[in-house]
Order: C-alpha cells, then sequence, then structure tokens
C-alpha cells in the first residue's frame, strides 16, 4: 500500500526531524519526502499503514498533514 501526504514540511532538516519520529514510530514502512513538489510531498508505503496514526503523529511535531488526493 501506498499513501502520500501533502505537508508544509520547507526543509531538509525539518524533514529529517519528521523522518526519525516517523521511522522509529513505523520501522517496517518506506518514508520519504520530496521537497521539490508546491505540495512538500510525503512519501509512505508497506503493509499495515495507518495513515489516521501518521498524520496525528505528524501533527503532535507541529506540522501540518493530509492526504493527498
Amino acid at each position: 500500500m501506498v499513501e502520500v501526504f501533502k505537508t508544509n514540511v520547507e526543509n531538509k532538516n525539518q524533514a529529517e526531524q519528521i523522518l526519525k519520529v516517523l521511522k522509529k514510530n513505523f520501522p517496517r514502512l518506506k518514508i520519504n519526502f520530496d521537497l521539490d513538489d508546491c505540495d512538500k510531498i510525503l512519501r509512505v508505503e508497506g503493509e499495515n499503514l495507518s495513515s489516521g496514526a501518521i498524520i496525528e503523529l505528524i501533527k503532535s511535531n507541529k506540522f501540518l498533514c493530509q492526504i493527498l488526493r
């Protein structure tokens, strides 16, 4: 399963901070950012991923995140 999120992460340092938290909580998922995209894309791939849990974790770290449709 693959889910794509729109975020307000602006730079590499912020992305690395979020990636560290996400990988700690979801070690089996493949996670990466595309900060060159206008929507500051977060792409998550793996089995049994919980979009809601990912969104809440990012929001708890003071960033915006929503599923890109």
